[in-house]
């Protein structure tokens, strides 16, 4: 029983997965979602049913359209993949429970900020205040964190780092962190609230740490330059989701090294 609910949770995965594929596209460039439906971005072709297919249409079509052999990007299915494995995961954590919803839409967000910022450098302020909002409307029902716990956590997070960034930016005189970052951190405040908030600001300073050297190291080893501008969402969608999956744990092995 329990290997037929990780398969359908690892389906209803791949399938948002393969939607959030069109988020990432459209929405940086102010489309419609729903509107015209998912065509070939170079033929224009509305595509069938079966084209639509997550991962298995991109492996029976050898990576290509069937309309026109355009080449289709390895990331459609990696992200439906990806987000099927971290579906899979959520619900491993939190099994069954309502409270399941809520970490499944962080994570959602998290993917979809994640590949928009890897692309454009930004982080759009609606799916910020989508989030948000969910975040806000969820806790209320009393199945979440504390209302409390939510706005302190994305007080803490975000206005405590737009304090930090600006102190930062005033002495060096550049900027260190683009404001859809801030605005990110304020947004997860609100799903984890203050501890798991805090735990995430932390985690993704040692994660864009660790991905900083080994682009350093690699473009050292292959004698080429690298590009010192990196996105910072991706390194808090990764902070927030070990937050969401092992924060807990994380807390409580820190403060048993404190006793």
């Amino acid at each position: 029983m329990e290997a037929y609910i990780n398969v359908m949770i690892f389906i209803f995965g791949i399938i948002f997965g393969s939607f959030f594929n069109v988020c990432i596209f459209r929405i940086p460039n102010n489309q419609s979602i729903s509107n015209p439906p998912s065509h070939c971005y170079n033929c224009n072709t509305k595509l069938k049913p079966k084209d639509l297919i997550p991962i298995l249409s991109w492996v029976f079509l050898k990576g290509k359209c069937s309309y026109c052999d355009s080449k289709i990007s390895l990331r459609y299915p990696l992200i439906e993949l990806l987000t099927g494995i971290l579906f899979v995961l959520v619900y491993k954590v939190y099994g069954m429970n309502f409270i399941i919803i809520n970490y499944l839409v962080l994570t959602s967000l998290l993917i979809i900020i994640t590949f928009i910022d890897i692309d454009h450098y930004i982080i759009p302020d609606k799916i910020i205040i989508f989030g948000s909002l969910f975040a806000v409307i969820f806790n209320l029902t009393g199945k979440g964190i504390s209302l409390l716990d939510s706005l302190a956590g994305a007080i803490i997070c975000g206005g405590g780092m737009l304090l930090l960034i600006n102190l930062i930016e005033l002495i060096v005189k550049k900027e260190v962190m683009g404001g859809g970052d801030i605005k990110l951190f304020f947004m997860i405040g609100l799903f984890l609230g203050v501890k798991l908030g805090l735990l995430t600001i932390l985690l993704s300073i040692y994660v864009g740490a660790i991905y900083g050297v080994i682009i350093i190291i690699y473009s050292n080893l292959k004698n080429i330059d690298y590009n010192s501008m990196i996105p910072y969402g991706p390194f808090i969608s990764v902070g927030a989701f070990i937050a969401v999956i092992c924060g807990t744990d994380i807390i409580n092995w820190y403060m048993n090294l404190m006793i």
